[in-house]
């Protein structure tokens, strides 16, 4: 992606700023992944270690970017005013973090909206972020990534299940393929043993909107989400040759989003929300109905107490159980594994990768200057 013309008064992009800062000796190099989602704005930083990365600065907010966007075909104001207040502090946290390298991603909200491309143009010239509009299947060749971890390595496959605020992507991994162990020099996320994936233009955000939840939470109501969702799914055939994998109970889904987070939560009964409890815990398919069903006996005003979904999230929360449960009906699995992880994780392994890979020149004048990343 070029990179976008900057207006003489704007702010130093965070590139430029991170080129100019020279660097402690000692201080180890951070990098940035900022994922603009249809319902999130995230930002991780982290170094380098030897199992991976060592996160040092972790950002997220509701943005509601694509508030909308399924009526209009149009991003509203109050929606880009919402995410670039999150951007600009995204930005000031990339700066004084002073990142040597940046990856920042825009996804199905940016991709689908008619002025899409307009209002990355504006995050450049405001923020100095350069946002890539990426494609569904580099979001789930990412998400794949950044779940890596988590995989039950015992297991012959699993389906990793990156439900969105605009999208869904559903990604099969052979696990017993190549492209899982390689170190971190060689890792590359088109080298994964992806066999199949799909990306529906279904969210909670989307879903939610297309089925306007009432006064009262029916199970019609519910049972009519997942069956759309089903229907989008059912008909995919490229997965088919993994079916008897999962019938024969050797695969187990892997779930990363906010909803999915939300109902671990609530499974698990916890009076606040902690990820190191949540990410990476087992849940079977018993639990996660039951989850979805103690959700339908509250109204929207009930689940906005409960401290793992909260009010941002009390409207969207049932949309994302239908979805995970209709993945769950047309590919049974036994286990599910709950990812507070995903796209930003992969992003950061991506980055780290290359610049192992990439052979370090000397310039004149002491400090590099930071180069965006090839896209």
């Amino acid at each position: 992606m070029s990179e976008a013309p900057r207006a003489p008064d704007a702010p130093a992009s965070p590139r430029e700023e991170s080129g100019r800062r020279r660097r402690p000796p000692g201080e180890q190099s951070c990098y940035a992944a900022l994922d603009l989602g249809t319902n999130n704005c995230r930002l991780l930083v982290a170094t380098p270690s030897p199992r991976g990365f060592r996160v040092v600065e972790a950002y997220s907010r509701i943005v509601r970017l694509g508030e909308g966007l399924s009526q209009t075909g149009m991003l509203s104001d109050a929606a880009m005013e919402r995410s670039m207040a999150a951007l600009k502090v995204c930005a000031e946290k990339i700066r004084r973090r002073k990142a040597i390298k940046i990856k920042a991603v825009a996804t199905q909200a940016c991709r689908g909206a008619d002025n899409g491309a307009a209002f990355v143009q504006r995050v450049a010239e405001e923020t100095g972020l350069r946002l890539q509009i990426i494609t569904p299947r580099e979001e789930a060749q990412l998400s794949v990534a950044g779940c890596m971890s988590l995989f039950d390595r015992e297991s012959d496959a699993a389906l990793v299940v990156d439900v969105g605020g605009g999208s869904t992507e559903l990604s099969w991994v052979d696990l017993k393929g190549e492209g899982l162990d390689a170190k971190p020099r060689q890792f590359a996320a088109w080298k994964l043993p992806i066999k199949a994936w799909l990306s529906i233009p279904v969210g909670v955000v989307t879903l939610a909107e297309r089925f306007p939840e009432g006064d009262r939470v029916e199970e019609g109501w519910f049972r009519t989400m997942v069956d759309d969702v089903k229907v989008r799914i059912e008909a995919f055939p490229h997965a088919e040759p993994m079916r008897e994998v999962f019938a024969s109970g050797r695969a187990h889904l892997v779930g990363t989003s906010g909803a999915i987070t939300s109902l671990a939560g609530l499974h698990l009964g916890l009076e606040r929300y902690d990820r190191n409890v949540v990410d990476g815990l087992w849940m079977d398919r018993t639990d996660c109905e039951a989850a979805a069903e103690c959700l339908l006996r509250l109204t929207a005003a009930e689940r906005a107490l409960e401290p793992c979904i909260g009010s941002d999230r009390a409207d969207l929360v049932l949309a994302g159980a239908a979805i995970l449960q209709a993945v769950q009906e047309v590919w049974p699995c036994s286990r599910v594994r709950v990812a507070d992880r995903g796209l930003r994780e992969g992003l950061l392994m991506s980055l780290m990768s290359e610049q192992q890979r990439r052979p370090r020149r000397r310039r004149r004048g002491g400090a590099s200057k930071f180069k965006p990343v090839s896209e």
